[in-house]
């Protein structure tokens, strides 16, 4: 049985750059080398990944993960990559499309600005119905991502023959984790989310009790990336076109 999740979001992207840059000039669209699914990581969040892999390699071999399932998009499979070269990790390792960033449809490379001009009435719809339930025109809301990861939880245990499982995703697939896991509501995720935002290669830990219930034993942890004088970037999903 499945008793640990160590969670991780991947390291700085080129889009999580680009996105950030188109921000601060006040840009309408976000210029990404690719699409979302191939984006690659940034110079510094490769040597994020690498910190990631010396606290892994810190483990004791008795808490060290057994098996890695990974997003299948490049920043975070690159992610996986690096931290476990650098920990000496060889893991068997499940790819999972169900661990893949939120879909944004129409609204991909758009920025809030970008969003309010082009598509005002789709601004407006989110407004009303909110983040948790905005679904944009070909894309998915976060209960639509909910949906997805209700059944990874629930296959957990019935394909996976290990205690301990390191998970590589995005930010709000770890948030919404989170939500599954410990029956959260709509207030508490987004509450999560806006207050305690994940950064780029931060640990996660969710552990299992006797009686099946999943607690936090840690959430957002950096201090690997201070400790060898990396900066732990933030990105408030940036890439993503709703605040």
């Amino acid at each position: 049985m499945v008793s640990e999740l160590l969670l991780i979001r991947h390291g700085e992207s080129q889009g999580n750059v680009a996105a950030a840059q188109a921000h601060s000039a006040g840009a309408h669209e976000i210029d990404v080398p690719a699409r979302d699914a191939d984006v690659d990581l940034s110079d510094l969040g490769r040597e994020q990944a690498r910190a990631v892999g010396v606290a892994l390699g810190d483990l004791a071999a008795a808490t060290r993960p057994q098996a890695l399932v990974v997003s299948p998009y490049v920043r975070a499979r690159e992610t996986a990559r690096l931290a476990c070269a650098e920990a000496g990790l060889d893991l068997p390792t499940l790819v999972d499309e169900r661990l893949r960033d939120r879909e944004l449809g129409v609204l991909d490379r758009l920025t809030f600005a970008g969003v309010e001009a082009r598509f005002p009435e789709e601004a407006e719809r989110r407004r009303w119905q909110g983040k948790f339930y905005h679904r944009p025109a070909g894309g998915e809301s976060w209960s639509d991502v909910v949906l997805r990861l209700r059944t990874w939880v629930a296959d957990l245990d019935r394909t996976l023959d290990a205690e301990r499982l390191l998970v590589v995703s995005h930010d709000i697939v770890i948030a919404l984790i989170r939500y599954v896991c410990e029956g959260l509501d709509e207030e508490h995720v987004l509450r999560l989310a806006r207050d305690t935002p994940l950064r780029n290669a931060s640990l996660s830990r969710l552990v299992r009790d006797g009686e099946g219930a999943w607690n936090v034993a840690s959430y957002d942890e950096v201090s690997h990336l201070s400790e060898v004088g990396l900066e732990a970037t933030e990105h408030r999903g940036e890439r993503r076109a709703q605040p």
